[in-house]
């Protein structure tokens, strides 16, 4: 199916769009205008962009059915500063509930039940509630059109980094991720919970490059039991692996001894027991599985 987006109108383009690019985290800004009226809004097309300088960007788009805009970006235009409420799950239901259009003036934190704790640098309060909070200084707006649903990129610098020590890892030197479960929006009314039975770890290659698919041996790469993540474990590896005449593993000797005289029946049980092995991140186990084929 191909979706011609230039065809569709703004609200079909969006819908389309937010079901596809997900998740979305989610940034729960608060700002403050001249007159000391303060916001409390959530955005979904946010994200981090620099940390050298530390610059986040969110975007309080044109609303797409009558043009209009956000009062988070009329604050930010009059006073640059915002703080950006980082959301996890013990908050979601009242960071929704700010989404509300609420009249001009209307204190979302009264509203959504939050309280207000006062920033170190910045005029607009933080969300106490809140495990992370990103008191940040406006560098720049930039607007992408004056349509209904352009964009009004606000770029922001991070100046200070507030974290609840309740999520620290044991040493208290970084966050764990299996303590903060964030919140991400999808398409419509659905989001996403980030936790412990949901996390996973993907190896990086880092400075050192992986021999590529492309280097792998063709029973290995043209295999049907190996799927393409399977693969993109092997080949992530520095060095072409070679054969441990230490390695033992019982199940690869059952495996042998069993089909000794069917190479090719042989082939797939090491597959299947290689691609075991990789699920639970032992690659150089898998390795010498496959090599014994």
């Amino acid at each position: 199916m191909i979706i011609k987006i230039q065809e569709l109108p703004p609200l079909q383009t969006q819908q389309w769009l937010q079901h596809a690019i997900a998740p979305r985290p989610v940034c729960f800004a608060s700002t403050i205008d001249k007159a000391g009226n303060v916001n409390l809004s959530p955005f979904s097309f946010f994200n981090l962009f620099s940390s050298n300088p530390p610059v986040v960007i969110f975007s309080p788009s044109r609303r797409v059915r009558d043009n209009t805009t956000k009062h988070s970006l009329e604050n930010v235009l009059e006073v640059p500063e915002v703080v950006i409420n980082i959301c996890d799950y013990d908050m979601v239901q009242q960071v929704s509930l700010a989404s509300c259009e609420y009249p001009k003036g209307v204190d979302e934190f009264i509203k959504t039940g939050f309280t207000k704790e006062k920033a170190t640098l910045v005029s607009p309060p933080m969300v106490k509630e809140a495990k992370v909070k990103l008191e940040c200084r406006v560098k720049e707006v930039k607007s992408l059109g004056d349509q209904g649903g352009a964009g009004q990129l606000i770029i922001a610098e991070v100046l200070l980094l507030h974290v609840d020590e309740s999520i620290l890892n044991t040493e208290g030197t970084m966050i764990d991720q299996a303590k903060l479960h964030h919140i991400a929006r999808l398409g419509g009314d659905w989001y996403c919970k980030v936790d412990a039975t949901n996390l996973f770890k993907v190896e990086k290659p880092n400075v050192k490059l992986g021999i590529g698919v492309d280097a792998l041996p063709e029973s290995i790469r043209s295999s049907n039991i190996l799927s393409g993540n399977d693969l993109g474990q092997l080949a992530n590896v520095h060095d072409m692996p070679e054969i441990d005449p230490s390695f033992e593993d019982e199940q690869l000797k059952q495996i042998v001894q069993y089909y000794s005289l069917n190479p090719a029946d042989m082939e797939v049980e090491l597959h299947r027991y290689a691609k075991t092995l990789l699920q639970h991140g032992k690659v150089k186990d898998a390795w010498q599985v496959l090599l014994s084929a």
